[in-house]
């Protein structure tokens, strides 16, 4: 066994290559094309070892002896050493490919060791030809998953000259080939400014189409559907970059569309398309990224590998596409990029599945998701992405009222949402606020709806969710003109936007007290699709408080297709909005009011309101004066009767009268004396007095 230990120290320290990573055992790095590791002494040292004693069986005495001459080793201390060098190569220890385990014994090194020289020479030349191959053939998607033959540790001289003018004649073969490709590949159709539906960003502007899955199984969908899902939630972790969201480019699956269109409709300047092939193991990924305004690539690269390199290799195009368009990558950025994410491909696979159902926006899909996600956590109990998605997911049983497929009650579903997002604390991202901002909102905690969604768009700018979570926050804390501006925001990243991100623009001209713009927003929405039915009553609702009455119960009628005069009028009662508002629910109380005006029978108005209050008993009295208050300043004809009211001997029908008025609003102000006197009074009926008074006087 001495002549092991003799080379070890014959290497000097020389450079070595193992399975496509270079070791420098003076440096302690450990590298390949995609990153460099740097290993602690002793690792190196017995790495070193193993190299120089490759294929043979090599026993744990043996090293300890060699590598702690001098030492007492714990029994751990080697174990750990092996741990840590599996770990940086991404080895395993059931289906090793670089250091096996031999039972009771030691360890071997299966993987081929080479010393740079002329091997290393060789292998230069090889990979240089072989990367000019790789921009030639970069959409030949259907060639055959090469197979990696092992590299000989020394090559007999006798084959030397036969593998270099072999290489010589390879690369004269490949320039000619690459320019007949110049001369002759087709061009892509520059896309024009003047036709993009939306400005370009004052940044570089990106839409990440989904990777075409070129493998012979179904099945690989969700692999490369998931890869296309991991670089868009990347690249939108990028501050430099402006990113289109996975739901816009998403709808351009499976149809035959150019880089033109996609840019000119989504209002990018950069496409990014490519195509992912699975086989066993075994992966092709082909990738071109593409300026759309001159139909040229910028950047384009081939992948052959093993599965299990595929996290690394996404690493890797983030890092290309990001030097490809001089955006700066900060430190804090490539850190988030790795947050709430799993290194198990199995895993991910499986969240795919669950995220493809959420993203379906049903009541049985999301109970499917859900399913799916807790089978992702079984596989990776580690997986942040799981635990968000389970929080949001439970989120919809609770707020969306899609309970009834969970088997679960509203309470039991808000305190799996709230359960779900407690684990994210452990494993933070961008996902995790907006799950946290959306449960938070649900449990009536605005402020802190509004810090989460605040982290989550600085931990993900181009992320709409994180927009849409802010807006709502924001709508539902009396600050719809922000609101507003951020659903904006959103519908930009996702141009071809899902219905809750109008249901949030249309609430926010709502509450803005824009009717008009806000029903034409509703109706926009349902004529393109009529199955966005939770757009009907907000569209009922602002079409009575605009006078449409009529339009108003169609509508009702369009959503309960059917119904009596008494169903109708039930509807208010029973109708639930997803979003609570914070302190004045003046808005809340507004959409459910016009709920009410679209329920009335069309020959209630407010004069005949106004006769059942002169005439009824004090029941049916009270009853009126809560419907007037119902159609606000349409009221108005009505303030002199209600000032009247203001006397009664009723309690009740004092406090509803002042209430009413505070409805009606600044066109009240003859009630302001008696009102005031009212305030006076102290106790509720002058709070309630002194609430009006605010709302006339416009404070």
């Amino acid at each position: 066994m001495e002549h092991r230990a003799s080379s070890v120290a014959k290497t000097g320290g020389e450079p070595f290559v193992i399975a496509g990573w270079r070791v420098d055992p003076v440096s302690l790095r450990l590298s390949n094309e995609k990153r460099t590791i740097k290993l602690e002494p002793k690792v190196m040292a017995v790495l070193d070892y193993l190299a120089c004693s490759s294929g043979a069986v090599v026993s744990r005495q043996e090293l300890e002896d060699k590598v702690w001459a001098g030492t007492i080793v714990g029994y751990d201390s080697i174990g750990n050493v092996i741990i840590k060098l599996r770990k940086a190569f991404g080895d395993k220890a059931r289906k090793p490919r670089i250091i096996e385990t031999i039972a009771k014994t030691g360890y071997r090194l299966i993987a081929e060791v080479s010393f740079e020289g002329q091997a290393e020479q060789l292998k230069a030349t090889i990979a240089e030809s072989e990367m000019v191959y790789s921009e030639v053939i970069v959409d030949s998607e259907t060639a055959p998953l090469a197979s990696v033959a092992p590299v000989r540790n020394k090559p007999e001289p006798r084959h030397w000259w036969t593998i270099v003018l072999t290489t010589v004649v390879l690369i004269m073969l490949v320039i000619g080939i690459a320019s007949w490709w110049q001369l002759w590949a087709p061009k892509d159709e520059r896309a024009s400014l003047d036709k993009m539906a939306f400005p370009l960003p004052d940044k570089p502007s990106i839409a990440v189409l989904p990777f075409i899955n070129i493998s012979n199984e179904a099945e690989q969908e969700y692999f490369a559907d998931g890869m296309t899902d991991d670089l868009i939630t990347d690249l939108s972790k990028l501050s430099g970059l402006f990113v289109i969201a996975r739901n816009s480019t998403f709808t351009y699956k499976g149809k035959p569309v150019n880089v033109r269109q996609v840019a000119e409709e989504l209002g990018v300047r950069y496409v990014l398309k490519g195509s992912v092939r699975r086989v066993g193991e075994q992966v092709r990924v082909n990738v071109q990224l593409i300026d759309a305004t001159t139909g040229g690539h910028v950047w384009a690269d081939r992948f052959d590998g093993n599965v299990a390199d595929t996290f690394s290799l996404q690493d890797e195009f983030i890092r290309k596409i990001v030097k490809a368009l001089a955006v700066n990558l900060t430190k804090d950025e490539q850190e988030e990029i790795a947050l709430g994410q799993t290194s198990n491909i199995e895993a991910r696979e499986v969240f795919q599945k669950g995220w493809e159902s959420y993203l379906l926006y049903s009541a049985e899909d999301n109970a499917v998701a859900i399913s799916q996600f807790e089978a992702a956590l079984e596989i990776d109990p580690e997986y942040g992405r799981a635990y968000a998605a389970l929080s949001l997911s439970y989120l919809r049983g609770c707020q969306l009222r899609w309970n009834e497929p969970l088997k679960m009650s509203l309470g039991a579903a808000n305190v799996n949402a709230l359960t779900y997002l407690n684990e994210t604390k452990r494993y933070p991202s961008s996902l995790a606020n907006v799950a946290a901002s959306g449960v938070h909102l649900y449990n009536n905690r605005h402020e802190a709806a509004v810090t989460e969604a605040t982290l989550a768009i600085a931990r993900d700018p181009n992320d709409p969710e994180a927009y849409i979570a802010m807006a709502w926050a924001m709508i539902t804390t009396g600050r719809p003109g922000p609101g507003l501006e951020l659903v904006e925001r959103a519908m930009r990243l996702n141009p071809t936007y899902p219905d809750y991100y109008v249901l949030a623009l249309g609430i926010a001209y709502f509450a803005l007290d824009d009717l008009e713009t806000a029903a034409a927003v509703f109706r926009q929405a349902l004529e393109r699709d009529p199955g966005a039915i939770e757009l009907i009553p907000p569209l009922a609702a602002t079409y009575a408080r605009l006078g449409l009455r009529e339009e108003a119960q169609a509508s009702l009628l369009l959503w309960k297709p059917g119904a009596s005069q008494g169903e109708l009028q039930n509807i208010p009662t029973s109708y639930h909005f997803p979003y609570s508002w914070s302190g004045d629910r003046e808005i809340e109380d507004r959409l459910i009011d016009g709920l009410y005006i679209a329920a009335f029978p069309l020959e209630t108005t407010v004069s005949s309101i106004m006769d059942t209050m002169k005439h009824g008993n004090k029941f049916k009295r009270r009853r009126a004066i809560t419907d007037l208050g119902r159609f606000g300043s349409a009221a108005a004809s009505a303030i002199p009767t209600l000032i009247e009211a203001l006397g009664a001997e009723d309690l009740a029908i004092r406090n509803q009268a002042a209430t009413t008025l505070g409805k009606i609003g600044p066109d009240a102000q003859a009630a302001v004396p008696t009102l005031t006197a009212m305030q006076a009074e102290g106790g509720i009926v002058g709070e309630g007095a002194g609430v009006a008074l605010r709302k006339i006087k416009g404070e």
